[in-house]
Parts: structure tokens; C-alpha cells; sequence
């Protein structure tokens, strides 16, 4: 059998449980794909993104919904070796990916500091994004964001950001009219997404930021990221269950409890309706 046959069967099979079924769920419960969708399904390099991608394809030709997708990487300045690491992963897990190029990474190495380079990076790669979907006459792009990434981007929003907020499942483009950006693996856990790569025996990019090379003498290899990811694993040696706890809580808020919200630019206080309920 043929390696990418195998890795089509693992998810499947071996991970249907902890992988297909999740996403299969998050694509039904949050309505992310709907019949004649065209989908560009953003592929960086790394795990989460091509496994995306190959899940993409198992609903394409298992599911009920017909739909089209387009498999994307944008190239942002890698060195040939990653990008030869990505082009070799995709002819390995038989991914059809159409790669372009755009010049994110010399702009942030040299017009910003380090403060800076990750937030404008960040922008400057879903612009480019929304612009290759709309060439393409996409009206959806699909991003490999996982449970570990919903409940990180919580806490960092609550202890570094002073709100409640986290990532939407899906959400429409406020600059690119008619482009939606969807999340199909919203409900698998990243501890899940290492076994399949690890049973796989597959080696995927990391992180291939030329701006952190340049200035790793002057970060220490810590982030805001990485200080929720250790924060969880020790809260959940008290309670396995935090981060489930975390996530339900988003779809569980008790609006007579809390003191205040904001929506469409406009705040509300408890107070606004705190007389009328006595």
C-alpha cells in the first residue's frame, strides 16, 4: 500500500475517535461547509495545516456536502530547504498544493523590531491570503487551528488582553466581501495531532521564521503562547478536565452574572438592566 493510502487509513481508523470524528463534528455543529463551497485550505508547513488538509479531502470524498477545495501554501521567504520539507510532505501525503510567493518575511526582518514583526507578519499573511482566495474565487478559507489554539488564545485574551474572547469557528472578512474563514479542527486536541504525525513517522516544518533567527540572542525562547501551554498542563494535573471545563464555558456564558460586554463597538454594563429586575 501506498504511504499515503496508509495515512488516509490511520485517520480513519486508528484516529477516528480523537480525529475524524472531531472534525466531522466541529464541521457539522458550527455549519463550516455547505453544498458548492470553494474552499482554500491554507497549508503553512507545519502538522496541524496538512493534516487539515488531508481531512479536507477525506470529507470530499466521504462526505454528503460536494464541495470544491483548493490546497494553498504561500511562501513567505523560506529557505529552500523548508520549502523543499513542504513540497516533499505534499507529494508524500498525495496533496495537491499550488504555491506562491509574496516577500512577508524580508519586510518584517528589516522594517520592523521585534515587538512588532509577529503582529504585522500575522496581518500581512491573511492579507495576502484573502487576496489568493479571492483570485481564486474562493468564498471560504480554511485555517488548522485546534482546540489547544482556542484555549490558549482564551487565557492570553483574559490575563494579557483584559477581555473574554477567544477564535470564532468561523468568521466573515470585514475588507474581502464574500469570504468567510473557517476552523474544521476547532474540536482536536494538539496532543492528538503529535500521535498521528508520530504513527505516521512524518516530519513537518516548525517554525521557520527567519525574523526569530535573527533575534534569538535576544528572546529566550519563551512566549505568551508557550506560558499558557505550561500553565494548562500544570492546572490540569489538579483537573484533567480544565480545558474542556475552559471551552464549554465560552458556549455556557451566564449574562446575568457578569459585570459588563461589548458588541459591534458598544459597551453595556450590568447596570443597564439592573433597576428593571429588582
Amino acid at each position: 500500500m501506498e504511504k499515503y493510502k496508509e495515512i488516509e487509513q490511520s485517520i480513519i481508523k486508528k484516529y477516528r475517535k480523537d480525529i475524524w470524528s472531531k472534525f466531522v463534528k466541529g464541521v457539522v455543529d458550527y455549519e463550516l461547509i455547505q453544498e458548492n463551497d470553494n474552499i482554500m485550505v491554507c497549508i503553512s508547513g507545519g502538522k496541524d495545516s496538512f493534516l487539515l488538509a488531508k481531512l479536507i479531502q477525506e470529507l470530499q470524498r466521504h462526505g454528503k456536502v460536494k464541495f470544491n477545495a483548493h490546497y494553498v501554501v504561500m511562501d513567505p521567504g523560506y529557505h529552500e530547504t523548508n520549502r523543499q520539507l513542504i513540497e516533499e510532505n505534499a507529494k508524500t501525503l498525495n496533496v495537491p498544493i499550488e504555491i506562491f510567493n509574496s516577500d512577508i518575511f524580508e519586510v518584517a526582518n528589516t522594517k520592523f523590531d521585534f515587538k512588532t514583526a509577529c503582529y504585522m507578519c500575522a496581518r500581512m499573511r491573511r492579507g495576502y491570503l484573502y487576496s489568493k482566495a479571492q483570485e481564486l474565487g474562493c468564498n471560504k478559507i480554511a485555517l488548522g487551528h485546534h482546540f489547544d489554539d482556542f484555549i490558549e488564545t482564551t487565557l492570553l485574551s483574559m490575563f494579557y488582553g483584559s477581555e473574554v474572547k477567544t477564535m470564532m469557528p468561523k468568521l466573515h472578512s470585514d475588507n474581502f466581501e464574500g469570504i468567510e474563514l473557517i476552523r474544521p479542527m476547532l474540536l482536536i486536541k494538539e496532543e492528538d495531532i503529535i500521535s498521528w504525525k508520530k504513527y505516521n513517522e512524518l516530519t513537518f516544518l516548525n517554525c521557520a521564521c527567519r525574523f526569530t533567527e535573527r533575534t534569538s540572542l535576544l528572546n529566550d525562547g519563551t512566549s505568551k503562547r508557550k506560558e499558557m501551554k505550561e500553565l494548562i498542563k500544570n492546572m490540569k494535573k489538579v483537573n484533567p478536565h480544565v480545558d474542556q471545563n475552559i471551552f464549554k464555558a465560552l458556549e455556557n456564558v451566564n449574562m446575568s452574572c457578569i459585570l459588563g460586554w461589548h458588541k459591534e463597538g458598544k459597551k453595556h454594563s450590568f447596570l443597564d438592566e439592573y433597576e428593571k429586575n429588582k
